[in-house]
């Protein structure tokens, strides 16, 4: 399965802010505050207007460690959705399974969170799901495997995400369950980002 396997840290220092997640690159953005390269510190360049429009839709791309193929699909798919397409865009990528295992507190991170559905260790709706990219539906109902239970890795993001609950979910820690209330709205969806701006980059 593609995937971003770059280096992590100097996708954060790009856009000024932890997009991945782990704590440990907050530490590196409190120690380098400033774009990564030879002249980071320095740089002052002028930003046009489409570079403002691709940053944003990068930086939503890597948030949710999505391709550009793939990305581009979602975004067309939300536009043929009824309502508006940013907020059609967000829906999708908030629905995908990495992201509701990452929101259940299960992972720490999206990434940790796809590494553990491609092994295996989630249930949806009774059936194993080892596609990080499945769509996650109103009613569903995500189970961590029994065998997986045991694994002090999910133990310790399970741990570590305690009090961390998002109205639209409903998760019980200590039985490793968690289940899809309703569709999050965009008020619902805690991303920085113009969604606004990534519509207009495509419209172009």
């Amino acid at each position: 399965m593609a995937r971003y396997t770059g280096p992590k840290a100097k996708i954060c220092r790009r856009f000024g802010e932890n997009i991945m997640g782990s704590p440990k690159y907050d530490k590196i953005l409190e120690k380098r505050n400033y774009r990564p390269g030879q002249h980071g510190q320095a740089m002052r360049r002028k930003v046009s207007d489409y570079s403002i429009h691709l940053t944003e839709k990068q930086k939503l791309r890597y948030t949710y460690g999505v391709l550009e193929r793939q990305f581009r699909n979602y975004f067309q798919k939300a536009d043929k959705m009824q309502g508006k397409t940013g907020d059609n865009l967000l829906e999708l990528l908030e629905r995908r399974l990495d992201n509701i295992v990452y929101r259940m507190g299960f992972a720490r991170t999206r990434m940790q969170a796809r590494q553990f559905i491609n092994h295996g260790h989630f249930i949806v709706n009774g059936r194993k799901v080892n596609i990080p990219s499945f769509i996650v539906n109103i009613d569903d109902v995500v189970v961590v495997k029994d065998k997986s239970k045991k694994l002090s890795i999910i133990q310790e993001a399970i741990d570590a995400n305690r009090g961390s609950q998002y109205e639209w979910l409903e998760v019980n820690s200590d039985e490793f369950t968690g289940k899809v209330l309703q569709i999050p709205t965009r008020e619902q969806i805690p991303i920085i980002i113009d969604e606004r701006l990534i519509v207009e980059y495509y419209s172009k």
